[in-house]
């Protein structure tokens, strides 16, 4: 059990039969009546973010969301399988639970699989991957302002938004979080 209290960033407790994670806290005391605790949390399993306030006694169950690295071995049609690099198991895992940053997520790479009493809610790639520029138009030197951008494709399929200097062949780095490009790797 966790108090309210007790809330830090991160922290993850059951609410009304769902399971929620503190993205933002704030202990309020007010100088008449009863402190309080502001915090927006987002529900794991769906991803909606609320916000409510709770007296700083009150207490939740504590939820543990198992994070398991996981192979992505390939898929077949809307499933995905990834592979437990302990057991060699395969799990096979729903197109709809993948989230869009798994666009930039190529076979064989390691990626956490989020689990909740072991039903899948989510996959999470890593932060950086670098992946091969595939298609891109050529990029023309002068008659441009700062920051010009073209669009790539990557060997994902992806699509991303590159500077004018990339050209097909080069391998990029790409922030999944955002699906922005950083640097050339």
């Amino acid at each position: 059990m966790i108090s309210a209290g007790d809330f830090r960033n991160g922290v993850t407790f059951e609410l009304d039969g769902n399971v929620v994670q503190v993205v933002e806290f704030q202990h309020v005391k007010p100088g008449k009546g009863a402190a309080f605790v502001r915090t927006k949390f987002k529900n794991v399993i769906t991803g909606a973010v609320v916000e409510r306030s709770f007296n700083p006694t009150d207490k939740y169950p504590t939820a543990f969301v198992e994070r398991k690295d996981m192979q992505y071995s390939y898929n077949d049609g809307d499933l995905y399988y990834f592979m437990d690099m302990e057991t060699y198991e395969m799990e096979p895992i729903n197109k709809d639970i993948l989230g869009p940053a798994f666009a930039f997520v190529k076979e064989e790479m390691m990626v956490k699989v989020l689990s909740y009493k072991g039903n899948v809610f989510g996959v999470e790639p890593p932060n950086f991957v670098e992946l091969q520029v595939t298609q891109t138009d050529p990029g023309f030197k002068g008659n441009t302002a700062t920051n010009a951008t073209k669009p790539a494709t990557v060997e994902t399929g992806a699509e991303v938004k590159v500077p004018l200097f990339i050209d097909e062949g080069d391998m990029i780095r790409i922030d999944t979080r955002t699906g922005e490009y950083m640097e050339r790797a």
